[in-house]
């Protein structure tokens, strides 16, 4: 395994396909030993089956409890019922909609494609995963906290709070990499070494955070007596409208969105941008949509963005298939609350690990064929006929959930998961209309997946952009 180090997740992936259960147990030192599994069965049971067995845990929730505390993905019982169901009524189709027309398209039409444009007449090289950082912080903080980092303008700035972030995601997947806890724990006891930095790295986040809660709960108190229509709160004002007044809690749950809304989606479309300049036969399909939708043409904005959107088939097919190589939480490990026996027959003990691995779920042959390695959206689709002996349109076929388990399953399953597509699809709508996005490598470039709490390329993705001929 050591040797294997740097690239975890190809070396796991490779057992598992090996595996005829698709699940092995991997010893680790002092007789720890961790259940990995690409078994859809196994996942189900998991995910939802034995739901109350399988928790995040306290192994889990110690490693990233200094940067999450109890925000929503690191809390198990009643603390993760009430703030899911909480956040849960700011996903409705109105919300999604304003998301969509006017923070999205804003971003879009207002920020990214001016800079894309300045770097496209200018010849600049970009890091275009973070550009899309950038862009998915802004959008997340607008709808999520009504606040506009303005990350994404013209000179895009040094943002202090954009690098803490990183650095202390970093430093807690590093956790996950020592075998033995003591060692990050000793060092987070003397406040040495790389714990040092995730404590300084933490403070500016939460500081971040914390004057975000501060400013809202200003706005609302300037409001006291007018209450606000229901279309118009945003996930701040919910959590501190539901009565619980903890500033800590409310400021550990605006963490773990802005994770969620910042670092997932950019990664899925930083890895799909990469895919598109090796399948120019999918850009091209792609290109026929968009031109048809015409979404991005400013003739056409009378027309809802949000359901043009929202019917752009080919390319959610694209962003799915995308996923299947490169899903933004490539692997997610859950601790047994109490001893099972999993459906392949893989005996479970009490505190045991048990990781799914959607990595290596998605590079199987027994789930996707031998075609697996080709990126092919249409293993996605389906021709719906309309007029005898035509060729009629494209209709999406979902696929299990337990077999692309992209999103989780389960009562788990991603609230944001519509609000995520609809933003992927306007990104790549309104970049595709007007850019060829063209890496700025050597030949024979291979990006390495960096395993952290996301899919983050390492050391980003250079590229440059290169005006269409002509309008779509």
């Amino acid at each position: 395994m050591k040797k294997h180090r740097n690239d975890p997740l190809s070396w796991e992936s490779d057992v598992l396909q090996s595996s005829p259960s698709s699940t092995f147990i991997l010893h680790q030192p002092l007789g720890g030993r961790q259940i990995f599994t690409a078994n859809p069965q196994n996942v189900e049971h998991i995910l939802k089956t034995q739901f109350p067995i399988y928790q995040k845990g306290s192994y889990f929730t110690s490693v990233l409890r200094d940067l999450l505390g109890h925000g929503i993905f690191n809390v198990d019982g009643q603390e993760w019922k009430f703030q899911r169901q909480v956040a849960s009524h700011a996903f409705n189709t109105k919300s999604l909609r304003k998301f969509v027309e006017q923070v999205v398209d804003f971003e879009v039409t207002d920020r990214l494609i001016p800079i894309l444009s300045n770097a496209a007449k200018k010849g600049i090289v970009l890091d275009l995963q973070d550009i899309l950082k950038r862009f998915a912080f802004d959008n997340i903080c607008k709808i999520a906290f009504g606040y506009d980092p303005g990350c994404l303008t013209p000179s895009l700035p040094e943002a202090p709070f954009a690098t803490a972030f990183e650095e202390a995601v970093e430093i807690s997947t590093e956790r996950f990499r020592n075998f033995l806890s003591i060692v990050w724990k000793v060092q987070r006891f003397f406040n040495i070494g790389s714990e040092r930095k995730l404590k300084k790295a933490v403070s500016q986040v939460k500081e971040f955070a914390q004057t975000l809660v501060k400013q809202k709960k200003k706005e609302l108190d300037n409001l006291r007596g007018n209450s606000l229509p229901e279309s118009n709160l945003d996930l701040l004002s919910r959590f501190l409208i539901s009565g619980h007044g903890d500033e800590q809690f409310v400021n550990d749950i605006v963490i773990s969105f802005i994770l969620a809304g910042r670092d997932t989606t950019s990664a899925a479309l930083t890895w799909f941008f990469l895919l598109l300049t090796k399948n120019p036969n999918v850009e091209d399909e792609i290109l026929k949509e968009i031109k048809m939708k015409k979404i991005g043409d400013s003739t056409e904005l009378e027309n809802s963005v949000f359901d043009e959107v929202r019917h752009m088939v080919y390319t959610h097919a694209s962003l799915c298939e995308s996923m299947r190589f490169y899903p933004p939480v490539p692997v997610d490990t859950k601790e047994a609350m109490s001893d099972d026996m999993l459906p392949d027959g893989t005996e479970v003990k009490k505190g045991m690990s048990v990781t799914y691995h959607l990595y290596a779920m998605g590079r199987s042959e027994k789930l996707w064929g031998k075609d697996w390695p080709e990126f092919k959206p249409e293993r996605w689709l389906e021709r719906v006929a309309t007029v005898a002996e035509e060729e009629g349109e494209w209709r999406f076929v979902a696929r299990d959930p337990y077999s692309y388990p992209v999103f989780q399953a389960g009562p788990r399953i991603c609230l944001g998961k519509e609000m995520a597509f609809l933003q992927m699809k306007r990104v790549v709508a309104g970049v595709l209309s007007q850019f060829r996005v063209v890496p700025a490598v050597e030949d024979g470039f291979a990006p390495v997946l960096f395993p952290s709490l996301t899919a983050r390329m390492r050391g980003g993705f250079p590229v440059r952009f290169v005006e269409r001929d002509g309008t779509m």
